[in-house]
This record gives structure tokens, sequence and C-alpha cells, in this order.
């Protein structure tokens, strides 16, 4: 069960719930990625659903993500309810 109050967002891959959060430390490596002048592609959206995968405590990588039959909608979704409720 997520925890909106700590920017939570659970996304299913491969049949299995994950937790998504936005951390302060997952916070700095987006803010990181994004001062390096990276564009928000396909590509970086991995990136950036690894760093809140990692925040919510999975040990998924961006290989392992990209290997993963993910749901772009789905995966978009997740990262942004992590934004909103963060606020």
């Amino acid at each position: 069960m997520a925890n909106p109050a700590r920017g939570e967002a659970i996304l299913e891959i491969g049949g299995v719930s994950h937790t998504l959060c936005l951390t302060l430390g997952a916070l700095a490596e987006i803010e990181a990625l994004f001062e390096s002048g990276v564009r928000l592609d396909a590509r970086n959206l991995v990136t950036v659903l690894a760093v809140l995968l990692r925040g919510g405590g999975s040990s998924l990588t961006e290989a392992d993500l990209r290997a993963a039959p993910l749901d772009p909608l789905a995966a978009a979704s997740a990262i942004s309810t992590c934004f909103e409720t963060a606020l």
C-alpha cells in the first residue's frame, strides 16, 4: 500500500507490485540528471523510474526495467503520482 504523504506510488512490473518513493536522495539524483541538460525522453523516463524505485526500496536496475514488460502509461502515471503527492 502506497503512502501518499511520503510521495509513494505503486507500479506493477512483471506481475509484481513495486513501491516508488520520491525521497530526498531520489530528488537529488533526478535534479542532477536534468541539470546536466538531459531532456525527458523514454530512455530517461526509465532512469527516473529506477531512481524512484530505489527510493521505494527496490533493487531493480535500469537494465532490469528495460527488459521488463513495462506499461509506459502506467509507469508515467506512477512517476507523476510520486511528484503530485509529495507536493
